[in-house]
């Protein structure tokens, strides 16, 4: 059974805990949240690695993905589930000593925290999680917003994708490097 724990608006833990079970079927702003992570991770020709969800997985089941993601457990940091969840679905070690979420993305039940890490790893000789992953690739933005466009995608936001490119290498949205 996963535990998460809960937070307040201003990500404060309230030190109240929640059981997964049903935690997504409800959707209004009670004013509880918990932490989502999302690992984006790009190679040198600024493609993201994605994965495929399993067909038999709970929500999004066959859909595309980005490269990982998961809720923190009670616990855990932010940085903590990032780093676990990349080696739990994917197999991956990545150094997060220093790392901080690019982008936070608020919703009405949690707070979505954005990696994007370079890498570039041999996506042939990954040890895939079987009960989360059945095959990983790399994409460019384009061909993630086609297959969002085609519903083979998780249905994020595409500008939300575009951002998530625009970003990389980049440690703050306010100020370009290249003006």
């Amino acid at each position: 059974m996963e535990i998460f724990d809960v937070y307040d608006r201003d990500r404060v833990k309230t030190g109240k805990t929640l059981e997964r079970k049903g935690l997504l079927k409800d959707e209004r702003d009670t004013g509880e949240y918990f932490l989502v992570i999302h690992v984006c991770v790009f190679n040198s020709k600024g493609e993201m690695l994605i994965q495929q969800r399993q067909p038999f997985k709970d929500g999004w089941a066959n859909l595309w993905d980005v490269t990982v993601g998961g809720h923190a457990l009670s616990g855990e940091t932010s940085r903590d589930a990032a780093e676990r969840e990349l080696f739990e679905e994917i197999g991956l070690r990545l150094d997060f000593s220093n790392a901080r979420p690019n982008l936070t993305v608020h919703s009405s039940i949690c707070f979505d925290d954005y990696y994007l890490m370079d890498s570039e790893p041999d996506i042939e000789s990954l040890p895939l999680q079987y009960e989360e992953v059945q095959r990983v690739r790399w994409a460019s933005c384009e061909e993630i917003c086609s297959l969002i466009d085609s519903g083979e995608f998780v249905p994020y936001y595409k500008p939300l994708i575009e951002l998530l490119f625009s970003m990389r290498g980049r440690f703050s949205a306010r100020f370009r490097n290249d003006l």
